[in-house]
């Protein structure tokens, strides 16, 4: 097959729901079998940094996983992919692929849609990491891309406008931020976010020694097809 022949799809759980990037020809609520949603990288560039990481949404296997599948049009099939791998393959944490996607509305339909799951053997794999830890690193977070209670934030409100209830990213959000989601929303960055950033920073944050560097074998993923 020609690259840019045939329509793309595009199946985003996490920032991608709320903030694809890309042009888009309809957008789907669908389901992924064989790999679920979880808190398992550490962000040392978009939501956190080297010396203080964040925690961002990797597929992991086993489970389901339910998020948005954009179809993408064929002309537009080659940038969208380039731009999707300069902004998810930073330090190649992530593995592309491609996987079948059930589209859960209308008639029982199954495509083949792009998406990036979790390379286990990055040193930024944290693994399934306890409750009170992952809270202690969500609260205290910025990066290149904005604070990291606001990732979190934005999700679970996105999650909530497809009906998909998240029980563990819900235990989460009420341990870091009990009153959180019962702010009014505005334009702009999430009040949720901003209101609970202003109380976590009146405690320390979580502080991990320096993550290792010795990850250079997996940024090729950056310049795959190029």
């Amino acid at each position: 097959m020609t690259a840019g022949e045939h329509d793309l799809w595009v199946f985003g759980y996490g920032s991608l729901m709320w903030r694809p990037g890309f042009a888009y020809e309809e957008a789907q609520h669908a389901r992924l079998t064989g790999f679920r949603r979880c808190l398992c990288i550490y962000s040392v560039h978009h939501r956190g940094t080297r010396e203080r990481p964040g925690l961002v949404f990797g597929l992991d296997r086993g489970g389901t996983c339910e998020g948005i599948a954009y179809r993408v049009a064929a002309v537009n099939a080659v940038a969208t992919t380039r731009y999707l791998r300069a902004r998810e393959q930073v330090n190649g944490v992530y593995r592309e692929t491609h996987v079948p996607v059930e589209l859960i509305k209308g008639p029982h339909r199954e495509v083949l849609a792009l998406t990036y799951i979790v390379e286990r053997a990055h040193p930024n794999y944290a693994g399934q990491l306890a409750l009170s830890l992952q809270a202690r690193l969500v609260h205290g977070s910025d990066g290149l891309s904005g604070a990291n209670l606001d990732y979190l934030i934005s999700t679970l409100r996105h999650l909530e406008e497809l009906g998909i209830r998240e029980r563990e990213l819900e235990r989460l959000m009420a341990t870091i931020a009990p009153h959180a989601a019962r702010l009014p929303a505005r334009d702009g960055q999430s009040p949720h976010a901003a209101a609970m950033l202003r109380l976590a920073r009146l405690r320390p944050s979580a502080r991990r020694a320096s993550l290792p560097r010795g990850d250079r074998r997996f940024l090729h993923r950056l310049h795959m097809g190029d």
